[in-house]
């Protein structure tokens, strides 16, 4: 078994980082960061449509270019090492996948080749607060067709014009428009926004056949371990480039007439990030593997890929500060970009704590067998 990128994979890699090195450098990210206006950067979500990515794992059928989720896997890594801001895993990893997961044919015919084609953002509503998403804590309902009830934090929720909506009885498309109300959240990454949305009576259409015979729970979390997988994959490319940005400001700043980087303190710091990404790396490819054969195994390596992920990204843009020294805590500084990014992704589709209890539940299931 190869875990690696074939040929083709890593051109599309390469290809996708010239890019976005082109069109996604910090002055980017920084254009939404600093402007209270923009929830996203425009011009780069067209460009990313105009390459395709919106549709790399979408099947031709449906307006994509079904590459397969080992191709979306790498220009997942690569966002994440521009730190792209754009709606790219509400739309992709949650949307998306849930449509070619759950949807009937006539929701994919309608919905994935809008997504394809970049005219449609989308956003994956589950929790309700604080705490975990379990059957008793859901509230929000479908009654003839409408649907009532909150979700907070959404992200992207404000710029969202297709929402998939985990109510009692299942997940639910919402068109935003009718009956639905969103109301901009202030979060540590403004980059990647959130809202609270409020559904009075929404027209609200099920998933697919009864989202295909499991119930919203069990749905949701199909999802989740889906996008868990490409999460990692973005999560590990900003924790590369976390670590490039410490390697390059350790050998260029001088202290007592060397550069920091021959300090033993500082040595350590970037082999521990090294160590920490390379793990993340490998339960990752073991992931895209899963994912991409649609493997049994899927549960046990979304949860490893994403336990390692999220510690890998926090751990490495937290020690590229620490690198930079005071002036890495400055405004002007770029380190604050990925970790910012570093703590929204980990609270997306779950925080670190509950894939750690998955992870375990998995290992004892698989143990049991």
């Amino acid at each position: 078994m190869n875990f690696d990128y074939s040929d083709d994979q890593k051109m599309l890699k390469d290809e996708a980082r010239k890019f976005l090195t082109a069109k996604c450098d910090t002055k980017v990210v920084r254009g939404v960061l600093d402007n209270d206006d923009r929830a996203y950067d425009e011009a780069l979500w067209k460009g990313v449509a105009e390459q395709g990515w919106l549709g790399a794992a979408i099947p031709e059928e449906f307006g994509g270019l079904g590459l397969g989720h080992v191709e979306l896997c790498a220009l997942a890594e690569e966002l994440g090492r521009a730190c792209a801001p754009i709606p790219f895993a509400s739309t992709v990893y949650f949307v998306a996948e849930a449509l070619m997961k759950f949807g009937s044919q006539e929701q994919k015919a309608k919905w994935l080749p809008k997504i394809a084609a970049g005219e449609v953002i989308g956003a994956f509503a589950t929790a309700e607060g604080k705490g975990p998403v379990t059957a008793r804590s859901i509230k929000t309902s479908v009654s003839g067709g409408k649907l009532t009830g909150e979700k907070i934090p959404v992200t992207d929720g404000d710029v969202a014009d297709l929402i998939v909506v985990l109510a009692k009885d299942g997940l639910y498309l919402v068109e935003k428009g009718e009956g639905v109300s969103a109301e901009v959240l202030t979060t540590l990454d403004p980059t990647r926004s959130a809202a609270k949305l409020t559904f009075s009576g929404a027209p609200a259409e099920r998933l697919g056949p009864e989202n295909g015979g499991e119930d919203g729970i069990t749905a949701m979390q199909a999802v989740f371990d889906r996008a868990a997988v490409l999460l990692a994959f973005e999560q590990i490319g900003g924790a590369d480039k976390s670590l490039e940005m410490a390697k390059a400001y350790a050998f260029e700043r001088q202290a007592f007439g060397r550069a920091i980087a021959g300090y033993q303190a500082i040595k350590h710091k970037l082999a521990d990030m090294y160590v920490k990404n390379e793990i993340a790396r490998s339960n990752a490819y073991y992931g895209a593997w899963a994912l991409n054969t649609d493997a049994g195994e899927l549960p046990l390596a979304a949860a490893t890929a994403r336990v390692a992920a999220s510690e890998a990204f926090w751990f490495a843009s937290k020690e590229n500060i620490q690198t930079h020294g005071g002036i890495g805590f400055t405004w002007e500084a770029d380190p604050q970009l990925y970790y910012r990014r570093s703590r929204q992704l980990s609270l997306v589709a779950g925080a670190p704590a509950t894939w750690r209890e998955r992870l375990v539940s998995q290992l004892e299931m698989k143990n049991a067998a």
